[in-house]
């Protein structure tokens, strides 16, 4: 038995391969004849194509094929309608894919691509979210309103009461890769190298796309230069490439470039919150209702599950949470890290907050009266909840004793000092999954699994799981992962690819453990274990199963220019056994980072007259830079949870994102006296703030 692996600080597998530029993307894979593809996306948010003349593109230099939705290959109906390119006139968002051309070079296809003339019959379009607009709809799924009590009664008889409208932006994913596909036709299989989050799950929508036998279509993805969310569903670049591959009969490459990933490649939809908070003068809550308002595509696709961490946090009698969702002419919104939990907590922390100075405590004493029992929705027992631990313990790391309460008090010559905290919940949970493990004569090991490393270090942990699971040294165990080929896998998602992955490996490297002989060195021969973890999940017991987070900030904000600096940011976690230090570390502080961008940086603005995105680039579109991140720091608990998975952990990815918006916006009105209930928290909006409080 060699010394433990898991729960030790192991580098990147694939560190090196990174940093000497030996690590293949999507695009970057080689082939010979490979040509290249370039989007025109519609100019109407809504309406017909009329006429589109292809003639000129076609007569340019290199180009080999336009295609349009007059010629592209007819893909199979009613299977997924965000995937369906080229396939009718009708346009249902600007910057839809109208044509595709394919030419010899990139250079040649993005010059053709400005030569094709489309002609439109534009329908009126509505594209901005209001809480009043048309085609609100009621979600028919896990959405559906959650009641306990009677919440509106409670509140109006609560001796203290808050009610108040929060509201989140659209915001845009924008991993470092673009979305991208290399794609090749032969003998009536189709391959994609795919950036993408699950290749298991793109291959089993692109097959019957079309349609084509799941074992006809392979995807890879064995590098992922980042998601967040994006790439967690196939995306339409890889059906364009699919589609160009085979009209032409060439391989090719296909790049959405960044300015066109505002339009193809989701984004998180923008919200219209509001709370009511009842409570006793103690701060003990008695109602708790929660309203919540975000936007789909004509065609609804993803809903953003708003309301959900407020059915987890905080004990109630009464209780009501409910969604509603606009059908409007956009792009269909998606994953982005945390869906819904992440506005959703903005709201609810923040109510939280105004509730704790309208009670005149603690914020961390009103969090600590309300801690439930059990999950209060469900009434179901938590497997374990550190949410108490995690405040005492940042409590303490933050020096939150010497804070004084009142606001608007602290200078630092010119600008304002305040500090905040908020709670964070995420879901534990997992998906099956099946893994191969094999043993070799030489004493090596290897595993496989249909996972995605997306940056996040999977390659790594999943070998540590495997090395433990085995009794060896984790040097001695090589991981496969990013091919659809391999045993399936679930999308690298939702905080549950490690939790899911892992235990499909562990039970392979187990029973191939069984298999081998323990007075013997090496297999004379390969020897292999295959695990599925299907049973094991659905005989899981009846537990409430969630990771939790503290989060405290300290802010400046500058009197004169209403400019925000965070000057520390602290986040404290409960998520059951750590696995890997190092890796778990830098995915607490990329989503305590990203919380920064959300509070203080991140918006997507609609243009209501042409049905755009304006600020679709990283010139106008704003995100944290070095000099924005000054004080980042991230730490957890131990617990020791036996209901979870058999490494004992939770999923680590998107918590740390989830109460940072809040926390920075409750430091900031501690900093001014002022209550923000809008992001992001825009030095305009600062400054206007200011003169209202001190005219």
């Amino acid at each position: 038995m060699s010394t433990p692996a898991l729960g030790r600080s192991r580098s990147r597998a694939e560190a090196r391969l990174k940093v000497t530029g030996g690590a293949r993307y999507a695009y970057e894979r080689p082939l010979d004849g490979i040509a290249y593809g370039w989007i025109v996306g519609a100019t109407v948010a809504r309406g017909t194509i009329t006429a589109i003349d292809t003639e000129p593109a076609r007569s340019a230099p290199g180009v080999i094929d336009v295609l349009t939705h007059e010629n592209a290959p007819r893909l199979q109906p009613d299977v997924d309608s965000e995937l369906e390119a080229l396939q009718s006139p009708k346009v249902a968002f600007r910057g839809q894919p109208v044509a595709l051309v394919v030419a010899a070079t990139l250079e040649e296809a993005r010059e053709a691509a400005r030569l094709v003339e489309v002609t439109y019959d534009a329908d009126e379009h509505r594209v901005v979210l209001r809480e009043d607009g048309p085609r609100l709809y009621e979600p028919d799924d896990d959405l559906q309103p959650s009641f306990r009590g009677e919440p509106e009664a409670a509140w109006s008889a609560a001796p203290v009461s808050i009610e108040a409208s929060y509201r989140t932006p659209a915001e845009h994913n924008n991993p470092m890769e673009p979305h991208a596909t290399t794609a090749v036709w032969a003998d009536g299989t189709l391959t994609l190298y795919d950036s993408t989050q699950g290749p298991s799950t793109t291959r089993d929508t692109i097959a019957p796309l079309f349609g084509l036998d799941d074992d006809a279509v392979r995807i890879h993805n064995e590098h992922v230069g980042g998601g967040f969310g994006s790439k967690g569903t196939p995306r339409i670049n890889a059906v364009l490439a699919g589609q160009a591959a085979k009209a032409t009969g060439r391989p090719v490459k296909l790049a959405v470039t960044r300015q066109q990933m505002f339009d193809l490649t989701g984004y998180r939809t923008p919200t219209i919150q509001t709370l009511r908070l009842g409570a006793e003068r103690d701060g003990r809550l008695t109602s708790i209702a929660h309203h919540a308002i975000g936007q789909t595509a004509a065609t609804p696709g993803f809903l953003e599950p708003t309301t959900m961490p407020t059915r987890v946090l905080y004990a109630a009698p009464h209780r009501r949470s409910s969604q509603q969702v606009a059908a409007l002419d956009v792009p269909s919104p998606s994953w982005f890290r945390a869906p819904g939990r992440c506005p959703g907590t903005f709201a609810l922390e923040t109510a939280m907050d105004e509730l704790a100075v309208a009670c005149d405590l603690d914020p961390i004493e009103l969090r600590v009266r309300n801690e439930p029992e059990v999950d209060p929705e469900t009434g179901v027992r938590f497997s374990s909840r550190g949410l108490v631990a995690c405040l005492r313990e940042g409590a303490e790391r933050f020096g939150w004793a010497n804070r004084d309460p009142r606001p608007g008090v602290r200078r630092r010559g010119r600008k304002l000092v305040g500090t905040g905290v908020a709670s964070a919940t995420y879901p534990a949970s997992r998906s099956p999954a099946e893994a191969v493990a094999r043993a070799h004569p030489d004493g090596r090991f290897e595993v496989g699994v249909g996972a995605s490393d997306i940056g996040t270090g999977a390659r790594t942990v999943l070998g540590q799981i495997a090395a433990d699971a085995l009794g060896v040294d984790a040097d001695l165990i090589d991981v496969h992962v990013g091919d659809s080929a391999l045993p399936d896998g679930p999308v690298a998602g939702d905080s549950a690819g490690t939790a899911s992955w892992g235990s499909a490996v562990h039970g392979a490297c187990r029973a191939l453990r069984e298999q081998l002989p323990a007075d013997a060195p090496a297999p004379s021969a390969p020897v292999e274990a295959v695990w599925d973890t299907t049973d094991e999940i659905e005989a899981e017991d009846d537990w409430s199963r969630h990771a939790f987070g503290a989060h405290f900030a300290e802010v400046e904000v500058d009197v004169d220019t209403g400019e925000i600096r965070v000057t520390r940011l602290l986040g404290v976690f409960a998520c059951g056994r750590i696995l890997n230090p190092r890796t778990a570390r830098s995915q607490f502080v990329g989503g305590l980072t990203m919380g920064i961008g959300m509070a203080l940086l991140e918006e997507t603005t609609t243009d209501e007259r042409y049905g755009d995105f304006l600020n679709h680039d990283l010139a106008q579109y704003h995100v944290p830079v070095n000099a924005d991140v000054l004080d980042v720091q991230a730490t957890w608990i131990d617990e020791d949870d036996r209901h979870l998975n058999p490494m004992g952990s939770k999923g680590i990815g998107e918590i740390g994102i989830v109460g940072s918006p809040a926390a920075i916006g409750n430091a900031v009105f501690h900093a001014t006296g002022a209550r923000f209930r809008e992001l992001p928290l825009r030095p305009d909006r600062v400054l206007q703030a200011l003169g209202a409080v001190n005219p």
